[in-house]
């Protein structure tokens, strides 16, 4: 009914975070690159703004689809009746915290795949050249 209002919220938070870290870590650019960090973590953020963005916009469309939306106050079908939306806020407090949360573990596991991946990775062309020879 409404589960996809939780990847939504999520998303919104994750959003003006990302925009935060990018403005502190602009001005820090300089310190990043010599200490051969070669992806901002906002741009890791960004990875999970997408993923939230686009499964919200996916979720909410399906739920469109389905008459569970409506172009008039409240909006959610659910909302109409007290008895449905008791279930609402359980289908909230279940499947949208279960989906929001899956979405974050597995960008986690990106965003550690990648850190791996930049660790084992020369920092310059000079140490790949000699790490090579």
């Amino acid at each position: 009914m409404a589960c996809f209002l939780v990847p939504t919220a999520e998303a919104i938070v994750t959003t003006v975070a990302q925009k935060v870290i990018e403005k502190k870590e602009s001005e820090t650019a300089a310190a990043m690159s010599q200490n051969g960090i070669t992806r901002a973590f906002s741009q890791k953020l960004k990875w999970l703004n997408h993923m939230l963005w686009g499964g919200s916009a996916l979720l909410a469309f399906e739920h469109l689809w389905h008459g569970e939306i409506i172009p008039t106050f409240p909006f959610l079908t659910a909302a109409y009746h007290s008895a449905d939306f008791s279930v609402m806020l359980h289908e909230l407090a279940t499947s949208g915290v279960a989906m929001a949360a899956l979405v974050t573990a597995v960008w986690g596991g990106i965003v550690g795949v990648t850190a791996c991946m930049e660790k084992s990775m020369p920092a310059t062309p000079q140490a790949a050249r000699e790490r090579i020879q």
